[in-house]
């Protein structure tokens, strides 16, 4: 981890920062060998990153002196991210990587092609996004994750909720076989609507470009889920 994230819960009188979490107290027995007087990299979920003291570790806890975090995490990315919900393991690798490109507003749709089974998985249970997350704030140096959002009818998303978030944002379909290429150095408002492993059916995506999006295409590749979504992202803004 580029960041040891802590919670709101963890900090003390503003200036102290108690970690007890095995996952980070191993990563930093193990992967940064953390000693007493170390500078780290520190940043508090939602608020401040900045370098802090380890004055403590070691088997039960590390306290940090957190007085001194006053930089601001980078900038979001102006994008809402519509993704039709990948397989379970693409979903966690997925997650950890739209969070470290800066996504902050993301929703979870289900499409024809999505497989029911992938909305009872374990990967979707509130701790699970939450660690995914978390991985992708630590490896960005960022502290705001994003805000997760299932949206499990396809039709209701579409024409309930759809045209309020297409209000003062561009909406662009990210699909094979449209007929413009995707658009780069975007700095507008987007919403970016990506599908799943099968790509949309037809009738998804006349009633995606009914409600406001603008097909684009990134050429004549088939690209996996988790690859499509850096590559338009990285290529957009």
């Amino acid at each position: 981890m580029n960041l040891i994230l802590l919670s709101p819960d963890d900090i003390e009188n503003d200036r102290l920062a108690r970690v007890r979490d095995p996952r980070r107290l191993a990563h930093l027995r193990e992967v940064h060998r953390a000693r007493e007087g170390d500078a780290m990299t520190l940043g508090i979920e939602g608020g401040a990153l900045g370098r802090g003291e380890l004055l403590t570790l070691n088997d039960t806890e590390a306290v940090f002196d957190v007085s001194a975090l006053d930089q601001a995490p980078p900038a979001p990315l102006p994008v809402h991210l519509v993704l039709a919900l990948p397989r379970p393991r693409m979903l966690a690798r997925t997650l950890e990587h739209v969070t470290a490109l800066g996504v902050k507003e993301l929703t979870l749709l289900n499409t024809k092609r999505v497989e029911k089974s992938y909305w009872q998985s374990p990967e979707l249970s509130e701790d699970k996004i939450r660690r995914h997350l978390e991985l992708g704030l630590e490896q960005a140096r960022d502290t705001r994750p994003p805000r997760v959002t299932l949206a499990k009818g396809f039709r209701p998303f579409v024409e309930d909720d759809l045209p309020g978030l297409l209000a003062g944002r561009r909406g662009l379909l990210a699909h094979p076989g449209m007929p413009d290429a995707c658009p780069r150095g975007v700095e507008a408002p987007t919403l970016l609507v990506v599908g799943p492993e099968g790509g949309f059916i037809p009738w998804e995506v006349e009633k995606l470009v009914e409600a406001g999006c603008h097909g684009v295409h990134m050429g004549p590749r088939i690209l996996r889920v988790e690859t499509a979504v850096t590559a338009l992202l990285a290529r957009l803004f």
